[in-house]
């Protein structure tokens, strides 16, 4: 009985061991080992439980092989994030914020597709261009009316689509004429017509749309300044030849931009008061020279590589000696005109205020930074608003 028994003991131990071999033969050996060998395997005593587990050296194994498993799943699926691993899902609304911040301006989100790179050739996207057309054209309007008066919002409202339109014609001409300079300019090479979005036939068709808009507007004006206004398509048309053969383009653009100075006094007179309007004209070219010029040190290593001309080159290291005395001039010149148009004292006072803004931007601006030009270029909407402002009150108060 006792030999019975002894026999199924050493039969079950048989059969323990062999199941263990055949599973326990493919982990580490140290896991194996136990701690007093015997001859016999009948007498050794039972491997531990901590044996069947993963060792730390296997599960860092483990857990390396499985992350580099769902790195190629995120790669897989569209180059998910780190959050799209860590907790499901969180990564798409990273992704859709991107999405978001990657949309440059308005033009891409609320315009259709084909009309983004018209808007683009028009720069709508950039409205200082517009305020500095539009500004010279207020002040005029505001310094015609009479002495109490608020000026004609009709007036101000035509002008500014007119300044809009204008602007936008201006921009699709020199695109057209400038496409192979553009290219070569890294802060240009990027517009429609120079990139390829659009044709030359289509920036001509879309050109010829601006003008009949801005005729419709002009012809809504009094018989003189429809004739003076047509004068200055001659301007707009030749400004984007100048850089090509004059070292002052910048002050052509001051004779282009400003016509508004004189366009808007006739729209309310019928006529020019020359003691008037030709210091606020020239104080107005004198301003363009400053704003312009800084604008222009943005792309003037381009501009030597091209071979093409500006104040920036022609003034270099010397630039802010000449913006001193160009804003100088801007501001006499503006001093004169309200003298002789016996407006009332406030306009002084803001004229003080839009010369500390002038002084500010040609003592601080750093000619070598390209984001800090830009953002002294786009300032002077302020001193624009500020002259409106003096012109304004100084009538009212008048």
């Amino acid at each position: 009985m006792a030999a019975a028994i002894f026999a199924r003991r050493v039969k079950n131990q048989h059969k323990l061991w062999g199941w263990a071999a055949s599973h326990l033969r493919i982990l580490p050996r140290p896991l194996l080992s136990s701690p007093s060998p015997s001859p016999s395997p009948l007498f050794s005593p039972r491997p531990r439980v901590e044996c069947l587990l993963p060792s730390p050296r296997s599960a860092t194994l483990t857990s390396y092989f499985s992350s580099a498993a769902d790195t190629k799943a995120g790669q897989d699926e569209g180059r998910g994030s780190a959050g799209d691993r860590r907790d499901g899902g969180g990564g798409e609304e990273e992704a859709r914020d991107l999405g978001r911040a990657s949309a440059s301006c308005w033009i891409d989100v609320h315009l259709p597709r084909s009309a983004r790179p018209y808007a683009r050739l028009a720069r709508l996207d950039k409205p200082i261009g517009t305020w500095l057309l539009a500004w010279p054209c207020f002040w005029s309007i505001t310094l015609a009316a009479s002495p109490g008066a608020l000026p004609d919002v009709k007036l101000l409202t035509l002008f500014g689509c007119g300044a809009l339109l204008l602007r936008g014609a201006g921009c699709t001409i020199n695109d057209l004429l400038d496409r192979d300079i553009d290219l070569q300019v890294e802060r240009t090479r990027s517009r429609p017509i120079a990139s390829g979005l659009l044709s030359p036939s289509q920036g001509i068709c879309f050109l010829g749309m601006q003008l009949l808009l801005g005729l419709g507007i002009l012809l809504q004006l009094n018989n003189y300044s429809q004739i003076l206004g047509a004068s200055s398509l001659l301007l707009v048309f030749s400004y984007p030849l100048m850089k090509r053969f004059t070292f002052w383009p910048q002050a052509y653009l001051g004779l282009t931009f400003n016509w508004g100075a004189l366009l808007g006094w006739s729209a309310v007179k019928g006529s020019l008061d020359l003691p008037v309007v030709l210091p606020l004209y020239f104080s107005g070219v004198f301003w363009t020279l400053v704003y312009d010029t800084i604008y222009a040190h943005q792309d003037k290593e381009d501009d030597l590589k091209v071979g093409v001309k500006s104040t920036a080159l022609r003034f270099g290291d010397m630039s802010k000696e000449w913006f001193s005395g160009f804003g100088v001039v801007c501001i006499s010149s503006l001093a004169l005109c309200g003298y002789n148009a016996d407006i009332g004292w406030p306009y002084y006072a803001f004229l003080t205020a839009a010369s500390g803004q002038l002084a500010w931007q040609i003592a601080t601006v750093n000619l070598a930074s390209h984001t800090d030009c830009c953002n002294k270029f786009v300032s002077n909407k302020w001193f624009g608003a500020l002259i409106f402002g003096g012109i304004l009150f100084g009538r009212l108060a008048a």
